[in-house]
């Protein structure tokens, strides 16, 4: 799959990490930074890098990194057409694929270590859209909800 990936100073390393592992996987990553690591850069520069990739479809999904993935996720969904959360446990960052058309996935590098954020990643990556009646309706409605 071909995914964005950024991270602002408080998960520079780990999404460092998550590019290596990913790649390994046979991802297709594209890092849009930051290339180093810098106390004062801001995670919503990061996190509309990667959501404006996953919107305008250059790339099939996103994950962003900052210390928490709260700050990650309120600015990547300020993007039209992006649907965003913070995912600490497997269950959501499968289950926010599957039943809401999660496209982008926020982490906390203060919260998950690099095992726990290597099984996020891979549960994000490998869920699907199930397409259900149910499903689809919500995600309309949310998509409404988009058009103001």
């Amino acid at each position: 799959m071909r995914l964005a990936i950024g991270a602002d100073h408080g998960g520079y390393d780990l999404k460092n990490d998550l590019v290596a592992h990913l790649r390994q996987l046979g991802h297709d990553v594209v890092d849009v930074g930051a290339h180093a690591h810098d106390a004062h850069d801001d995670y919503p520069d990061f996190a509309r890098e990667v959501a404006e990739a996953v919107a305008s479809g250059r790339v099939q999904r996103g994950i962003v990194v900052c210390g928490s993935g709260v700050g990650a996720s309120i600015a990547a969904n300020k993007v039209k057409g992006v649907r965003a959360a913070v995912c600490h446990d497997s269950y959501s960052a499968h289950q926010g694929v599957e039943h809401d058309d999660m496209n982008v996935l926020c982490l906390g590098a203060r919260i998950v270590g690099v095992e726990l954020a290597r099984e996020l990643a891979r549960a994000f990556l490998s869920a699907k859209f199930s397409a259900e009646a149910r499903h689809l309706r919500r995600l309309n409605k949310v998509l409404d909800l988009e058009q103001g």
